[in-house]
C-alpha cells in the first residue's frame, strides 16, 4: 500500500470511528444548511475548498464532506485567556453565514465565554462539566495569552477567581488535541512584549501537551476550520512547522504568493502612502511590509469572506504571525534595520538577497536592474517608450 492509500484508508477508518460516536444534533447538517439557505453544492464546493487547501488529492473531497456530518460528535471546548477576543469576533462577524462559521456552529460547542448565555456560577459548572464527561474526546480552543508572573495572578476569572494559568492547564490534560488561536496564544502576543511584566506566553510554553498553533492578529477563518477539519478526518496532528504552525497554512511566506511580488522584482516600491505608486499597486516593502520575513496563507486565503487582505487594501503586512513579532517586526511602517534581518530570516529569495539583508531598501537583483534603467532613460539614453 503506498502513501496516498495508507492515508485514504486512514481517513476512512476515522470517518467509520465518527459514525458510532453518539450525535449531538437533532438535525442533520445537510437539514442545518438548507435551513440557512446553503445548498448542496455549495457544501461540496467548500469540501472541495478544503481539500485544495490542505493539499491533498480531489479524491479526498467527499471524506471531508463526509467528515463534517459528523462535525457534532467531537465537543469543543473554547477558552480566552489575555487578549481582545479579536479572533473569534473576526470569526463570527460577516455579512451573511458562510459554509466555515455554519461548519463551526454545527460542531459541539460546550463552553466558549463570548457566545453562550450562561455567565458566573453556572458558566464555571458548565466548563467543568464539559471536562468531565467528555475527557479524552474534546478538542480544546485557546485564545489569549497565558500570564505566568506572579502565579499567574494578572489573570483571574470566574466567581471563584481562578487564574487562567490554572485553567487552561487543567483543561489541557484531557483533551484530545489542543489549539492555540490567535497569535496571542501562539506566542503571547501584544502580552509578551518587552518589558512583558505579566510573564505571559503561548499555551505551548505553559502546558506539556502538543499544542497546535494557529497565529495571526487574527487568524483567517479558514486556517481555523481547516485545522480542525484536518484532525476530525485524520484523528491526528497535521504536519507543523518549527513554531508548531500547520505546514498547509504557514509553509509559504506573504511574499511568495503575493500579488505585488511582480513590484518587488522589478524595482518599483511605494515611496510615500498615496503617491502614484501606492495607486497604481506597487511593492510595499520601503513602507514596512514584512512579507519577506512572515509565514501564512493572508495571500491566498484573504479576509471578510475571500474579499481582501491588508496588502489588497494598501498597507503592507505587519508579521503578526511571527513570534514576538510586537518587537521584532517594528517600526510598523518601515522597512526592518538589515542586522535584524538576518536573524529573523535567513531564506530570503535569492532574487535580492544581497541587497535585502545588507540594506534597509531591500531591493532586489531584478530590482537594481530597474534602477539603472530608469535612470539612464532620464539620461537620454535608451527610450522604452
Amino acid at each position: 500500500m503506498n502513501g496516498f492509500d495508507a492515508l485514504y484508508a486512514k481517513a476512512k477508518d476515522r470517518i467509520q470511528a465518527l459514525s458510532e460516536l453518539p450525535s449531538f444534533k437533532e438535525e442533520s447538517i445537510e437539514q442545518m444548511l438548507e435551513g440557512r439557505g446553503i445548498e448542496r453544492r455549495d457544501f461540496i464546493k467548500w469540501a472541495a475548498g478544503i481539500t485544495a487547501m490542505l493539499a491533498l488529492p480531489s479524491q479526498f473531497t467527499p471524506l471531508f464532506a463526509e467528515a463534517a456530518k459528523m462535525a457534532d460528535r467531537i465537543p469543543l471546548v473554547w477558552l480566552h485567556m489575555a487578549e481582545c477576543t479579536g479572533c473569534s469576533e473576526s470569526f463570527i462577524r460577516s455579512d451573511a453565514p458562510t459554509v466555515d462559521s455554519l461548519i463551526f456552529d454545527y460542531i459541539s460547542l460546550e463552553y466558549h465565554e463570548t457566545l453562550m448565555a450562561a455567565s458566573g456560577w453556572q458558566a464555571e459548572e458548565n466548563l467543568n462539566q464539559a471536562l468531565k464527561k467528555y475527557a479524552g474526546r474534546y478538542i480544546l480552543l485557546v485564545e489569549g495569552g497565558v500570564p505566568t508572573a506572579m502565579n499567574g495572578q494578572y489573570l483571574t476569572m470566574g466567581p471563584q477567581g481562578r487564574t487562567g494559568l490554572s485553567v487552561v492547564t487543567e483543561a489541557a490534560k484531557d483533551a484530545a488535541a489542543i489549539f492555540s488561536i490567535g497569535t496571542c496564544a501562539a506566542f503571547g502576543g501584544i502580552q509578551a512584549a518587552a518589558p512583558n511584566p505579566t510573564g505571559a506566553k503561548g499555551v505551548d510554553k505553559v502546558v506539556s501537551q502538543s499544542v497546535i498553533n494557529v497565529p495571526g492578529c487574527p487568524p483567517s477563518a479558514s486556517n481555523i476550520v481547516g485545522t480542525l477539519m484536518h484532525f476530525l478526518l485524520f484523528g491526528t496532528l497535521p504536519a507543523l512547522d518549527r513554531y508548531h504552525r500547520p505546514k498547509w497554512a504557514y509553509g509559504n511566506r506573504i511574499h511568495d504568493l503575493c500579488e505585488r511580488r511582480g513590484h518587488f522584482d522589478a524595482g518599483e516600491f511605494v515611496e510615500s502612502f498615496g503617491d502614484d505608486g501606492a495607486k497604481d499597486g506597487w511593492c510595499l516593502y520601503k513602507q514596512g511590509c514584512k512579507g519577506p520575513y512572515t509565514f501564512n496563507n493572508c495571500s491566498t486565503e484573504r479576509f471578510n469572506q475571500h474579499v481582501n487582505w491588508p496588502i489588497g487594501a494598501g498597507h503592507g503586512c505587519m508579521g503578526c504571525s511571527e513570534p514576538d513579532f510586537w518587537d521584532t517586526m517594528g517600526p510598523l511602517e518601515k522597512p526592518i534595520d538589515s542586522h535584524l534581518v538576518m536573524g529573523l530570516n535567513s531564506t530570503v529569495d535569492k532574487i535580492g538577497t544581497t541587497l535585502l539583508t545588507a540594506t534597509l531598501v531591500g531591493i532586489g537583483a531584478h530590482a537594481v536592474a530597474s534602477i539603472f534603467m530608469n535612470k539612464h532613460d532620464e539620461k537620454g539614453g535608451v527610450s522604452h517608450g
